[in-house]
């Protein structure tokens, strides 16, 4: 992963990527105190992008959303266009990566941000369908069932983790159940439920130069 500083991807993305969870929310947010690039040239404003520049923008907001690096990301856009899936690839990829488990994790509250769900995945604190699963990427499929392991809801990250879920909006293809702390995918995502500030199918048009 890109070792930049989270808030510094938000600000050359000129957009709230929600790297840091909950801080991102708070008038302690760096794009809220420098709404501009970071550099010694930022406070000069954006400057006019390439054609190239703006799928590479875009490509990079996507990829840093999702807290992918760019080998993973592109694992991901090839497998799409590689199934010949050309008229839905948008589709197709966002539902690939809103189905890893490290997001579903994090969209039903049970972590802060992405890149903390991939570590609380790793260390094996979810069960998928009443096993454990440790593999961030795991994709998850329409029935499955998401828990945070019993043995685990005493420690660190989840002791109040029920007074903070009372706030928790999950989206429409989920279902939470925050007194079990139990999330279940209801259907599988659509275009219209994501609120991804990005144009995906300029990414095709990066990858494909």
């Amino acid at each position: 992963m890109s070792k930049e500083p989270k808030c510094k991807k938000c600000r050359r993305a000129g957009t709230k990527l929600f790297l840091k969870g909950e801080r991102c929310n708070s008038p302690k947010c760096a794009l809220v105190k420098k709404a501009y690039p970071p550099g010694p040239k930022g406070k000069r404003g954006r400057r006019r992008l390439s054609e190239y520049g703006k799928e590479l923008k875009e490509k990079q907001k996507l990829r840093h959303w999702y807290n992918l690096t760019e080998e993973q990301f592109y694992g991901y856009v090839k497998k799409v266009l590689g199934k010949g899936e050309a008229e839905n690839a948008s589709l197709v990829l966002v539902q690939n990566l809103e189905t890893r488990l490290d997001n579903v994790v994090n969209e039903l509250g049970f972590a802060r941000s992405n890149s903390e769900a991939r570590e609380l995945v790793s260390h094996k604190h979810f069960l998928v369908n009443k096993k454990v699963v440790n593999i961030p990427s795991y994709q998850v499929k329409v029935g499955d069932k998401i828990a945070v392991r019993p043995g685990s809801r005493t420690k660190g990250p989840f002791e109040n983790l029920p007074t903070l879920l009372k706030k928790q909006q999950t989206p429409d293809w989920l279902t939470l159940n925050k007194k079990e702390l139990k999330g279940t995918i209801k259907r599988k995502p659509t275009l219209d439920d994501i609120s991804i500030p990005v144009d995906i199918s300029s990414i095709f048009e990066y990858y494909s130069r």
